[in-house]
């Protein structure tokens, strides 16, 4: 009997695309840290074991309080130790080391999800064992990608789903924002998937861009043993989505 029931399916193969339009690869772990972390002692412990990442920078998280006194109440910014962010000299690898876990990126050129998930894996091992985490409250996967030129009217070369003017008004479109979010059946997946048009940035694009967001997060907590199994279906379900998204002619672009 047929069934149109979504089943993950870690083994299939996807085409490799020399030209992939990916412009960030984010592998993030949500793991709040167990060990109280001292920032100057996190630093330079993470500075020994990262001599590879030679850019490092200080990440504060911003803060709101009031304060009640005889003359009324006022409100107070303060700032926050939150984190470290370090990079390698070629800027290519991003790392951050966070009191509520550890978020790696590689910017483009994107290599291949080997040589990706095993940079993220030492680095995340890095936050395990100076972090000491009890368990990985969220996982994610994310994959940016952008499209340029293009143009909005057309949108149906591209997009399998392209946005369209209601039949009675027939207006042209200059541009559009859209996200869905998607629960994978009978997993602990969803999937999170913004498309929209971004202006002209020099000296990086000089006309419209399409922005396809994928983004491929848990739902409950995982054990550390499940994270190779776990970002394995991740990654296929980041990849079903990339091909289901686009068309033929879209991805006849990223052959060349």
């Amino acid at each position: 009997m047929h069934s149109d029931k979504f089943m993950i399916n870690p083994t299939e193969t996807f085409e490799h695309l020399p030209n992939a339009p990916i412009v960030e690869a984010v592998i993030h772990w949500r793991a709040r840290s167990e060990k109280k972390l001292e920032p100057d002692a996190f630093l330079e412990q993470l500075k020994a074991k990262l001599p590879d990442y030679p850019n490092s920078q200080r990440q504060q998280e911003l803060g709101v309080g009031a304060k009640f006194g005889p003359e009324g109440s006022s409100v107070r910014q303060h700032h926050h130790w939150h984190g470290f962010r370090f990079e390698t000299a070629d800027k290519l690898h991003v790392a951050q080391f966070t009191r509520n876990g550890f978020v790696f990126s590689r910017l483009k050129p994107y290599e291949d999800w080997e040589t990706f998930e095993a940079e993220a894996g030492r680095l995340w091992q890095i936050y395990r064992e100076l972090a000491e985490p009890s368990e990985i409250q969220r996982l994610g996967v994310r994959f940016i990608n952008r499209i340029t030129p293009v143009r909005p009217d057309k949108l149906g070369d591209l997009l399998t789903v392209p946005p369209r003017s209601p039949a009675s008004m027939q207006l042209p479109l200059k541009g559009f924002m859209h996200q869905n979010t998607f629960e994978i059946p009978d997993h602990p997946y969803h999937l999170n998937v913004i498309q929209t048009i971004q202006p002209p940035s020099p000296p990086e694009t000089e006309s419209l861009s399409l922005i396809l967001d994928f983004d491929v997060f848990t739902t409950q907590p995982i054990p550390f043993d499940e994270i190779k199994n776990r970002l394995q279906q991740m990654h296929w379900i980041k990849n079903k989505a990339f091909f289901s998204f686009l068309t033929e002619t879209a991805i006849a672009r990223f052959r060349e």
